[in-house]
């Protein structure tokens, strides 16, 4: 017999390192990819995407929230005028909102201005584009619906805002009719 296998304590001074068998590795990684998604999630929900689309019957580019609903605004309200204040204003004309001010802003393609929070009276957290609050219209049931456009109510004009920039309201596209020559006789 050597003197390790007649000496205990010899033996017990030659620990074998330990190695997870091949089953807890698996797990482990997929707790870490899980967690890695739950971060990325989370990541992904501290933004909010103003963008544009094409109205047909606006002949425009029009600025859309991430669903692609159709955004306005309340004419000559600016972020520091609010007109749209009222239980009855915002049940109609609910504004675009974001969770917590830390929450990043992105302008889809085609949208010109600057994107910022404002914070109402009530604390909710509004989103303003080149200084206008942006609203969604209870009237409207689909993306590209634009039926808020040009109604008068609440201390101003409401109109859906042009994805270029501008904040003047979005005129109804023409009608484009062919007009009749004239005839020549002789």
């Amino acid at each position: 017999m050597n003197s390790a296998q007649q000496n205990p304590i010899a033996r017990s001074s030659r620990r074998r390192r330990w190695r997870p068998p091949g089953l807890l590795v698996t797990v482990i990684a997929a707790m870490l990819v899980f967690v890695g998604s739950l971060a990325a999630m989370a990541l992904a929900g501290s933004a909010a995407t103003v963008g544009s689309a094409s109205n047909s019957a606006l002949g425009k580019q029009i600025v859309v929230d991430a669903q692609g609903r159709t955004l306005y605004a309340l004419s000559p309200e600016t972020a520091h005028h609010l007109l749209c204040k009222s239980s009855e204003c915002l049940k109609f004309w609910p504004p675009l909102t974001v969770r917590s001010s830390k929450t990043k802003l992105l302008a889809g393609a085609g949208v010109h201005g600057h994107l910022a929070i404002l914070r109402r009276n009530n604390g909710v957290l509004q989103v303003t584009l080149g200084g206008l609050p942006l609203y969604r219209y209870s009237g409207d049931q689909a993306k590209g619906d634009a039926n808020g456009q040009g109604i008068h109510s609440f201390g101003g004009a409401w109109h859906v805002l042009s994805a270029t920039g501008s904040t003047s309201p979005v005129a109804p596209a023409k009608p484009t009719t062919p007009s009749p020559t004239p005839e020549y006789g002789y």
